[in-house]
């Protein structure tokens, strides 16, 4: 139970008082302590500890302790919708099961079972080398884009299942089939599992990341048991007839695909990232004003890449620096202040970003609003127009080249410490910030010493 805020409450005070009462979280239980004429103190309950209906039984068992108040406020909303995609997952599951053991030949009397153990050795072999490469290759945008990620996992693992029931049909290619479909599904593995610990420790408001995920992995396992449930009475409804097999496939599909969408846009993350730093930024250069999170997580593309006139790296190697044919001293001079480095690519398709090894989170976020601001003024020049405080860095567009760097550099230092003010007003998070930097970062030395060497 929950202590008593003041704590050093003294016999007198408490004598004086009178009464004092507590709770218990957010619930309904009470209790009051009344200071008698005789001194001693009498305790009332206002509501029982124990389970006083079948929903505070779910509460409490599957909820996490303190709930709703330890959790963000959009984790039922994704909860909800998460159990109605783990339902349907879990039935076409079933269906993909029993396709599998056909194909390894269950009830054929031909089938050996060093075939079939074979082909399982070969899928789970396949599966694991997936699992590795696909960790290598996109361990750092499993954070960065958790909710473009997580709907990606769950498509991934309708098109595993999807040549599971397909394999039967296709008896001399099973195993390839078979073999695909496990690279697919360790796909699912890596990604589904890295943000679903993304989207707990956004859920998690007192620093309760395991209760959230322990509950979430109850609610799962309830629900996985309610559809072995019903596998039981579809099994032998469906067995030997593909096409109510494949009726119910896409069925289940559809609705796991639209609950999954649903449960990623229902979530609202506070952290900024490239997506929503560019609908932030470009709702804060056209109007000045700040997107509050829920408006800018609705907006939020989770099916593609957020698409705009430059691609924005951050943590490059000065190496392309090289390529551009700038003047390497005046470029060293607009960012004599700066822990970064931004330039335009040779071929103006892409934006880069160098680091110094002392460059804070608040830098990147720095660079990176240099960066849209750049992005903002090529997409608005000619479209819609510039808003007046940037009209006159629109002339300097077309030229580009270190004119519009140091401008815009210029138009930097005076209005990012007023967008993190509003920032921090409007309820975003800037102590952690995920915008996919990469590791190349300059040493603590003489900038203009390391680019005379390259």
């Amino acid at each position: 139970m929950r202590k008593a805020d003041d704590c050093s409450l003294t016999i007198e005070q408490f004598y004086a008082l009178q009464t004092m009462e507590e709770s218990y979280g957010s619930t309904s239980l009470r209790r009051r302590y009344t200071c008698g004429k005789n001194g001693r103190i009498q305790v009332t309950s206002k509501k029982s500890r124990g389970f006083v209906s079948i929903s505070h039984f779910f509460v409490t068992v599957f909820l996490p302790q303190g709930y709703p108040d330890s959790v963000s406020e959009d984790y039922l909303t994704y909860q909800i919708w998460d159990t109605i995609q783990a339902f349907a997952s879990s039935i076409t599951g079933t269906l993909a099961a029993q396709a599998v053991l056909k194909g390894y030949g269950v009830g054929d009397e031909s089938a050996t079972v060093l075939a079939a153990t074979l082909t399982w050795l070969l899928k789970d072999g396949t599966g694991m080398l997936g699992r590795i490469l696909f960790a290598w290759m996109q361990g750092t945008g499993l954070d960065c884009d958790a909710k473009r990620w997580r709907l990606f996992a769950d498509i991934i693992n309708d098109a595993a299942i999807f040549l599971e029931i397909m394999g039967p049909h296709f008896p001399h290619v099973f195993t390839l089939i078979l073999c695909v479909s496990g690279v697919l599904k360790s796909i699912v593995g890596v990604s589904g599992g890295a943000t679903r610990a993304a989207l707990t420790q956004h859920q998690a408001r007192r620093n309760n990341m395991a209760d959230v995920s322990a509950k979430d992995g109850s609610q799962e396992t309830l629900v996985n048991l309610g559809a072995l449930i019903c596998s039981f009475i579809l099994v032998p409804i469906v067995t030997g007839r593909h096409a109510l097999i494949w009726v119910l496939y896409f069925l289940f599909t559809s609705l796991h695909l639209y609950a999954n969408y649903s449960a990623v846009r229902g979530v609202v993350m506070e952290t900024i990232n490239q997506a929503r730093l560019y609908i932030l930024l470009a709702e804060y250069f056209k109007m000045g004003t700040i997107l509050s999170p829920v408006v800018v997580n609705k907006r939020e593309p989770v099916l593609w890449r957020t698409r705009r006139k430059f691609d924005i790296y951050l943590g490059t190697s000065m190496k392309s620096l090289c390529e551009s044919k700038e003047d390497i001293a005046e470029f060293l001079d607009i960012y004599k202040t700066s822990r970064y480095f931004l330039w335009i690519g040779p071929n103006r398709d892409c934006i880069n970003i160098a680091l110094q090894q002392t460059a804070s989170v608040l830098d990147q976020l720095e660079a990176c609003y240099h960066a849209e601001l750049i992005n903002f003024l090529q997409e608005n020049q000619t479209s819609q127009g510039l808003p007046i405080p940037l009209q006159h860095l629109g002339k300097e567009v077309n030229e580009g080249g270190l004119s519009l760097l140091r401008s815009s550099r210029e138009y930097v230092l005076k209005t990012f410490p007023q967008f993190l003010e509003d920032v921090h007003q409007g309820r975003w998070k800037t102590d952690i910030c995920l915008l996919g930097a990469d590791e190349w970062r300059i040493e603590d030395q003489t900038v203009q010493g390391t680019v005379n060497k390259m």
